[in-house]
C-alpha cells in the first residue's frame, strides 16, 4: 500500500491503520475514537491527513476554456484565487468524479480530485485533451496535504501562517502563504460542514506540517482526525461522496445538486443534454435523508420500501450521526419520494426498520466568511 508523508506520525500517535483505495491511512486513534475525534471537530478542532488526494495542474491559453467543458459548474464566473467546487459528467449523465477547481489565472488552475479517482480522472482528461492549447501534469506525488477544520481553526492557523488568515473569504486561496518556514498554498475549504483551511505543501515538508500545526492547536484542544470522523462529518453535513451520492448511474441532479449544474452554460459539457433533459422532463428518483425511528443502523447498499413493502430505492450512506446522537441515512428512491415528515422504511437483516424522513443536510452550522 501507499504511505503518506505523514505515516509514521499517525502510527506513532497511535493510528489505528487500515487500506483505504490502497494507502495506509488512520481510521481512527486509539486514544480518542471515531465519536469523540467527531464532536471535537465540531467544537474545537481537528487535523486530517489527506494527502491521498490526487493535484492536477492545467495550463496553457485554452486552460479554462478544456475545463468548462468537463465539468457542471460555469468556472468563467472564477476571479484569480477563487476555489469552485464542480462535477465532471460522463456522456450518459453519470458521474467520473466530483472536483475542487483552484483559478490561478485564465490560463491556469489547480484540480484536487478524490483519492480513489486519481487514476480514472487523469485517463479521463489525457482522452479529452486537446492536440494543443493545454498542458496537464500530475502532481499528487509531490504534493502533501492537510486539513484544518473547526470552529478553532482560524485561531491556531493565525499562530503560524504569515498571512492574515481571519481576512480569508470561504472559497478562497492564496499561494504565497508560509506555515512555520512551509512555503504552501493556503485555502479556506472542507469536507466536514466546519470552518477550515486545507494546506498543501511539498510531499517531504508533510510530517513538518503535521507537528507544527498539532504543537500550535494544543491549547485549542486539537486531535488528529482519522477517516471514520472525516466520513461522518461529511456525512451530517450532507456532503457527497463519489461512489455513493455520485456513481456512473447515479447523477448530481438526482443526488440533489443541482445548484453546481448550469445546464444552459455557453459552450457545453459533458453530460449536459442529458442532465438538461432530466432537469426538464422532471428525475425518476431523489435522494432523500431519513432518521431512523426504529433501532438499527443503515448502511450503504441496503435497500429502501415503502410502507406496503415494496422496494422503491437503495441507501447511498448511512450511519450514527455523533452531533444528532441518531442513525439516520441517504437514500435513492423513486419519484414522487416521500416528503418530510412522511415514512420510509429501510430493509435492514431482512427487516424493515421504519425512518422519517427530513431535511438535509442533517447538520449544518451555516458558516460563511
Amino acid at each position: 500500500m501507499k504511505r503518506t508523508p505523514m505515516y509514521e506520525q499517525h502510527v506513532a500517535a497511535g493510528g489505528r491503520m487500515v487500506d483505504f483505495g490502497g494507502w495506509e491511512l488512520p481510521v481512527q486513534y486509539e486514544s480518542s475514537g471515531i465519536k469523540a475525534e467527531h464532536l471535537n471537530v465540531r467544537s474545537k478542532a481537528g487535523l486530517f491527513d489527506v494527502s491521498h488526494m490526487g493535484e492536477i495542474t492545467v495550463e496553457g491559453p485554452d486552460a479554462g476554456k478544456w475545463i468548462s467543458k468537463l465539468v457542471t459548474n460555469d468556472i468563467t464566473v472564477m476571479k484569480d484565487f477563487q476555489v469552485q467546487y464542480n462535477i465532471m459528467c460522463t456522456e450518459s449523465g453519470g458521474v467520473v468524479d466530483d472536483l475542487l477547481v483552484y483559478r490561478y489565472s485564465p490560463e491556469k488552475y489547480l484540480l484536487v480530485v478524490n483519492a480513489a479517482n486519481v487514476e480514472k480522472d487523469w485517463d479521463w482528461f489525457s482522452t479529452h485533451l486537446p492536440a494543443d492549447g493545454v498542458i496537464i501534469e500530475n502532481i499528487s506525488m509531490k504534493t502533501a496535504e492537510a486539513a484544518l477544520q473547526g470552529p478553532a481553526a482560524e485561531a491556531i492557523l493565525a499562530k503560524v501562517c504569515s498571512i492574515d488568515v481571519q481576512a480569508m473569504k470561504f472559497f478562497t486561496f492564496t499561494d504565497s502563504a508560509t506555515v512555520g518556514s512551509i512555503p504552501a498554498i493556503v485555502s479556506r475549504t472542507g469536507y466536514t460542514g466546519e470552518d477550515g483551511f486545507e494546506i498543501y505543501v511539498p510531499w517531504e515538508k508533510g510530517p513538518e506540517l503535521w507537528d507544527l500545526l498539532l504543537e500550535a492547536g494544543k491549547e485549542h484542544g486539537i486531535l488528529p482526525i482519522g477517516l471514520g470522523a472525516r466520513d461522518s462529518l461529511r456525512f451530517e453535513a450532507g456532503l457527497p461522496l463519489c461512489g455513493h451520492e455520485y456513481t456512473d448511474t447515479i447523477g448530481p441532479l438526482e443526488a440533489g445538486f443541482g445548484f453546481f449544474v448550469k445546464v444552459d452554460k455557453a459552450g457545453g459539457f459533458i453530460g449536459q443534454p442529458v442532465l438538461k433533459r432530466q432537469k426538464e422532463e422532471g428525475l425518476k428518483r431523489k435522494i432523500v435523508g431519513l432518521r431512523l425511528e426504529d433501532k438499527g443502523v443503515p448502511r450503504s447498499g441496503m435497500e429502501a420500501a415503502d410502507e406496503s413493502g415494496r422496494i422503491v430505492g437503495t441507501v447511498t450512506s448511512g450511519g450514527y450521526c455523533p452531533s444528532l446522537d441518531a442513525n439516520m441515512a441517504l437514500c435513492c428512491v423513486e419519484t414522487p419520494t416521500p416528503g418530510e415528515g412522511e415514512s420510509l422504511w429501510v430493509m435492514i437483516r431482512d427487516k424493515a426498520k421504519k425512518g422519517t424522513v427530513v431535511k438535509r443536510p442533517f447538520y449544518d452550522r451555516k458558516y460563511k466568511k
